[in-house]
This record gives structure tokens, C-alpha cells and sequence, in this order.
């Protein structure tokens, strides 16, 4: 019972923007949000999509707060927490063309 407490306690935390980057002051911005947002322990999950996951919603409120300190002047930004359950139940997809690999029956490994 107190495992499954526990699962609803952890938390994802993730952040989503966009930000303009036509001038060198703005693309400036966006690479200090970005990397204020690495230096909390924030991951890319896509671009302008990052995650961090937190032991309890305490911590959760805890890094939201550090990102509305470093928010930029322009753009928009989402911040949004999910359940570690809410998490584990993401599907991913990958579209990309599939490489020709070798076929592994025919290579040989050389040991010395």
C-alpha cells in the first residue's frame, strides 16, 4: 500500500515553449532559458520540450518555481506535472527511414 501511495506522489514536471530567436538578443534568451533549465536538471524530451522528474509535489513546486524565475521577457511557456503512473503510460513514436545495416551472419569477429 505504501508503494502505491508513493507512485502517486512522484511527480514529471515538464516545460514547453516557444520563443522568438529572429534577433541576437532574443536567440540569446532562448539559450539562457534553455540552458537555465538544463542547469535545474531538466532534460530535452523534444525540442522546446523538457522534463524533469521530482520525488514528491513539493519538489515539483519547487523546480516550477525556478523556471518562472528564469522566465523570458517574450514567448510562451507551459509548465505542466504529471503522475509518475501518467508518465509510464507516454507512447513514443519514431518515424525515420530505416538504414541498411550489414547482415550480422556475415561479419566476423577478430578477438585478437
Amino acid at each position: 500500500m505504501l508503494h502505491r501511495l508513493n507512485a502517486y506522489r512522484i511527480m514529471w514536471l515538464f516545460v514547453y515553449f516557444d520563443l522568438p530567436t529572429k534577433t541576437k538578443k532574443e536567440r540569446k534568451e532562448y539559450r539562457l532559458f534553455r540552458e537555465g533549465l538544463e542547469n535545474d536538471g531538466f532534460n530535452m524530451l523534444q525540442y522546446s520540450i523538457y522534463t524533469r522528474h521530482c520525488m514528491s509535489r513539493e519538489d515539483a513546486e519547487k523546480h516550477k518555481k525556478r523556471v518562472k524565475e528564469i522566465l523570458p521577457p517574450h514567448g510562451h511557456i507551459i509548465i505542466h506535472t504529471i503522475t509518475d503512473k501518467q508518465f509510464g503510460m507516454m507512447e513514443n513514436f519514431y518515424s525515420a527511414k530505416k538504414k541498411k545495416t550489414k547482415n550480422p551472419q556475415y561479419e566476423q569477429l577478430t578477438m585478437f
